[in-house]
């Protein structure tokens, strides 16, 4: 398996030797520590009046349809059924808000996926216009991860979220998921393939993930990724 880029916080980029294994050390655990306590569903929101108040940082999900995005909230979360999971793509028409914490400290966003060619228009249309106006005036998201199958690695449909996060100027992670569906050194490629493709993506995070929702590879550094930009 492909190594998985170790996460820094950025009050620690200035730090050296031990002292920078043991605060990144220390960060994976509050992560693992706030995911493991009270996560609950919030609401869905069909159109922008209906989104939360927001009071607390949040952190998107977008990727296609059956690109694994609800098998990966549950390996996140520990919890197996707290983002449906659906063998019929596009069954998540809205935004879908998950508050972590009690009383909250973040909240996790799991937006419409795309891609879908069997949707219908009006409705992809929907999709479009409902994420793109969330990405632009949504002050408190802090951060999208950009899921990825890596079986097959970056389609235009990818290209098109990413530019409309690079519109935006919202920053985004790529997340390879399923990463034990294929060869290390399949993996490999697609990794080192997605790192160039988004170079030339001014609002991608230089750190690329890979993850696998059935052996957890890659779950908890992406954990500390999240609390790291939440918090940034």
């Amino acid at each position: 398996m492909v190594a998985v880029p170790q996460v820094r916080a950025p009050s620690l980029r200035h730090t050296s030797g031990d002292n920078l294994v043991d605060e990144t050390d220390d960060l994976t655990e509050r992560a693992r520590k706030l995911f493991s306590g009270p996560i609950d569903f919030l609401k869905s929101a069909p159109g922008l009046q209906f989104l939360p108040d927001p009071k607390v940082p949040e952190i998107a999900f977008a990727g296609r349809s059956n690109v694994g995005k609800s098998s990966l909230l549950n390996a996140l979360t520990n919890r197996k059924g707290l983002a449906r999971t659906s063998n019929t793509p596009g069954r998540t028409q809205e935004l879908n808000f998950f508050d972590v914490g009690n009383p909250p400290l973040i909240r996790l966003v799991d937006m419409p996926g795309y891609g879908f060619a069997e949707a219908p228009k009006d409705l992809v249309k929907r999709w479009r216009f409902l994420v793109n106006d969330y990405l632009r005036g949504r002050q408190v998201l802090k951060r999208t991860l950009v899921l990825v199958d890596s079986r097959h690695g970056l389609k235009p449909v990818d290209e098109e979220i990413m530019t409309m996060l690079d519109k935006a100027a919202a920053s985004y992670h790529l997340v390879l998921t399923k990463g034990d569906k294929i060869k290390p050194t399949e993996l490999a490629k697609v990794l080192e393939r997605t790192a160039e493709q988004a170079r030339t993506h001014p609002a991608a995070h230089p750190t690329i993930f890979t993850t696998s929702s059935e052996t957890a590879s890659g779950i908890a550094e992406l954990r500390a990724a999240i609390l790291d930009a939440a918090f940034a």
